[in-house]
């Protein structure tokens, strides 16, 4: 399976008291290069989040984003200073009585004085936290992954259906080819005819000419290797994985023949064919920037 290095996958969850988001996006790179936006009271688990993308990504300018919101009141303890609330109690009481006032002091007059509670968080456990976080990292990276699956399956089809084209070309380039020294050898055997008029015409020195022509514009090692880059390019597409370098190396295979059958030809029939590859194979070239 083939996958594109551009992609973007986002999920959320509550676990534990805490609302966890965590956001992956990337663009094309080639290496893996990685980037992160994490609470600096989290920062902790970086390395780890780290460790967890890269088992899933070869090649990628890849960046993380980590937001973490405490669910009001989740996991907390209200303690009560008991001793100072019946300080409190006291003390209005006897102000009742020193002001000829009606005692009507209740709980709800005490809970106005707010240093009788407090509010205690629980300690923190980073490991049960890290593997809350690595949960919601982990629905993230899959839906990551999906993206790039689609992404990277679009671009295959582009491939295989340009190498078609190129293949197709690379067999009108042998059918021309194939008749090309005949055609010379007659053009070469009816110019001397004509310059040398009546009379005779060596053919050994034309066989000769014939010869060193063939020689110079044969294209045939040219043809056979084209094909099986073609092949190479089908069974690693086939293949998947991260063939992204591969696939470059290939790439420039194909264009350095395509320019060595352009560059003996004498043909403007197979010129034409060879621009018309160089073409092809540039798009290509700029397809296999978005692989992994």
């Amino acid at each position: 399976m083939v996958f594109s290095m551009t992609g973007y996958g986002r999920a959320q969850q509550v676990l534990h008291g805490r609302e966890i988001t965590v956001e992956i996006k990337s663009v094309n790179s080639r290496y893996f290069e990685y980037s992160s936006r994490i609470p600096r009271a989290y920062a902790w688990v970086d390395d780890r989040l780290k460790k967890q993308l890269s088992a899933s990504i070869a090649r990628g300018k890849t960046e993380l984003s980590l937001t973490i919101t405490e669910v009001e009141g989740a996991g907390a303890e209200i303690l009560v200073n008991e001793q100072l609330a019946k300080q409190y109690l006291d003390a209005l009481r006897a102000l009742s009585g020193s002001l000829g006032v009606a005692d009507d002091v209740t709980v709800n007059t005490l809970v106005r004085f707010s240093d009788i509670f407090t509010v205690a968080k629980p300690q923190l456990d980073e490991e049960e936290v890290f593997a809350d976080i690595s949960t919601v990292a982990q629905q993230a990276i899959e839906a990551f992954r999906g993206m790039r699956k689609t992404e990277g399956e679009k671009l295959v089809e582009d491939l295989l259906f340009r190498l078609d084209r190129i293949e197709e070309m690379v067999r009108q380039v042998e059918t021309l080819a194939e008749g090309r020294v005949e055609a010379y050898t007659q053009r070469l055997y009816e110019k001397l005819k004509a310059l040398l008029e009546d009379r005779t015409v060596d053919d050994a020195r034309v066989l000769t000419e014939a010869a060193i022509f063939a020689d110079k514009t044969a294209v045939d090692e040219e043809t056979v290797r084209l094909h099986s880059h073609i092949r190479q390019y089908r069974e690693i597409l086939a293949a998947g994985g991260p063939v992204g370098r591969k696939l470059d190396f290939l790439t420039q295979e194909l264009n350095r023949e395509t320019n060595t059958i352009g560059s003996k030809t004498q043909d403007l029939a197979v010129t034409r064919l060879v621009v018309e590859m160089k073409s092809e194979i540039e798009k290509i070239r700029e397809q296999i920037q978005n692989i992994e």
